[in-house]
């Protein structure tokens, strides 16, 4: 069996890292994808998917330092979902891609323009 997502898009908002109980660093993280289709009338279509995704332990720490707003980001990782009950007893689930590896894939912040660097951290 396979459990395995590729998403290349853009961060929605600045990613926000906190820590587990144990010390643990977790950032999360927003990615919009855009897929871009015709209609039978020939009418040009975007349609944006929002995902959250989550980094554990180094790749946290580095995706919390590099990424911010709108940079565009390759993400391969796994679906994991998890349910729980709200104050008001009702069962929630939510489902994100839990981050095995990322690509940045624009310069960092002071790079020269048309130096993409491209950074592949594994967990």
């Amino acid at each position: 069996m396979v459990n395995k997502v590729i998403l290349v898009g853009r961060l929605g908002r600045d990613p926000e890292m906190r820590y587990t109980p144990q010390g643990v660093p977790v950032t999360s993280m927003s990615i919009a994808t855009e897929r871009t289709y015709r209609d039978d009338e020939d009418k040009e279509h975007k349609d944006t998917e929002w995902h959250s995704v989550l980094a554990w332990r180094a790749l946290a720490e580095a995706c919390n330092q590099y990424l911010s707003k709108g940079k565009l980001v390759y993400i391969e990782g796994r679906l994991h979902s998890r349910d729980w009950e709200d104050e008001n007893k009702v069962k929630q689930r939510r489902t994100e891609v839990i981050a095995e590896q990322v690509k940045f894939l624009e310069p960092k912040k002071g790079a020269p323009a048309g130096a993409a660097e491209e950074a592949d951290l594994p967990l």
